[in-house]
């Protein structure tokens, strides 16, 4: 059963840092993250056992959802652990329910509530089928709350390691990105020299545009429909966080946008495909994220080995600003124009 995640990385980062007697943050860099997302499968496992949990309780009281919309919840899963069955719930005192819940939620009204459904329930009767569900059920519950823990440890763990690594400093440095995300990104990208031109990761992040003109009619644009599926739902992530972080500039260029690039609905009272807004701020996020990977990629390239590593360019939302009112300042300096000196014959 594969449970043991976090002392999986803990030996699969010994095991690297013997194979390359490399540091911690050297192991982030090239690569660490990508070794952990793809040798720890837990999402399935957690969902498989959701489900089951969700089908146990359809049989044992399926009025419980009226009061829990969500059976999984950490307060639903304490009384139901507690309180596997009906009848406990339904015998139990207030007292008892309000002290299993996590949190003040559900309310005392709601767990009265509870306690009558529990009395009247159709849940079945069978003691024999009874017995063994609540057994099972209570298995489960333990297991996805192991799951949960182990999760909880893997997410400290790839957050330790991406506030370590470079890149993902640079990443965590933009706004709308966290580590969980970051690690996504870095585990996709692998190293930034893999690409040669911001357009190139936007096709293999899933974001880059593809226009359809016939020259008459068609006149059409939308984005690919290839690219890397989890760096894609990532990057919407982002953006959705961007948009919501009203004092970004990302948040006042996508009000900006709205109004020229989506149509208005009189009956919804409300901009429709705004996704075309949202693949626009994917594109400047996208070409902030090269443009910031690359060039420090190319200093360090520069530095010779063994030698102390300067800290990496980060994301100042300032420079940002000046950027977008028209101050802007290029990440790579401008080369010299080639001159031509033209001599007299004078002077020769």
């Amino acid at each position: 059963m594969e449970i043991w995640v976090n002392a999986r990385i803990r030996a699969r980062l010994k095991q690297l840092q013997r194979k390359s007697g490399t540091s911690m943050s050297e192991i982030a860099r090239q690569g660490i993250v990508k070794q952990i997302f793809t040798d720890t499968p837990l999402l399935p496992h957690e969902e498989a056992e959701l489900e089951q949990i969700m089908a146990e309780e359809d049989e044992l009281f399926p009025e419980f959802t009226q009061v829990f919309k969500d059976p999984n919840l950490p307060s639903a899963l304490a009384i139901r652990e507690q309180f596997p069955t009906p009848h406990a719930v339904a015998t139990a005192s207030l007292s008892a329910l309000t002290a299993a819940r996590v949190g003040r939620h559900p309310s005392d009204a709601k767990l009265a509530l509870l306690q009558q459904l529990a009395a009247q329930s159709i849940g079945t009767r069978d003691l024999g089928r009874l017995r063994g569900l609540v057994f099972e059920q209570g298995q489960l519950i333990r297991e996805l709350k192991l799951l949960q823990e182990h999760l909880r440890q893997l997410e400290e763990e790839i957050t330790r390691i991406i506030a370590q690594s470079r890149e993902g400093r640079i990443l965590t440095s933009i706004p709308p990105i966290g580590p969980i995300q970051a690690a996504t990104l870095i585990a996709a990208i692998g190293h930034i020299n893999n690409f040669s031109k911001a357009a190139e990761l936007k096709a293999y992040l899933g974001w880059a545009p593809v226009e359809e003109q016939s020259g008459k009619t068609l006149d059409h644009a939308r984005l690919t429909l290839g690219g890397n599926r989890p760096a894609k739902k990532t990057m919407f992530l982002i953006v959705a966080n961007a948009i919501q972080m009203k004092d970004s500039e990302w948040a006042k260029l996508y009000e900006r946008l709205l109004p020229k690039k989506c149509a208005y609905d009189e009956r919804k009272q409300d901009y429709t495909g705004k996704v075309v807004v949202m693949g626009r701020l994917a594109g400047q996020i996208i070409e902030l994220i090269f443009g910031f990977l690359k060039q420090d990629a190319e200093m360090l390239s520069k530095i010779p080995p063994g030698s102390l590593l300067p800290e990496p360019m980060l994301y100042d939302q300032s420079v940002h600003q000046l950027h977008r009112q028209g101050q802007y300042q290029p990440l790579r300096p401008a080369p010299k124009p080639n001159t031509v000196v033209l001599f007299s014959p004078s002077d020769s």
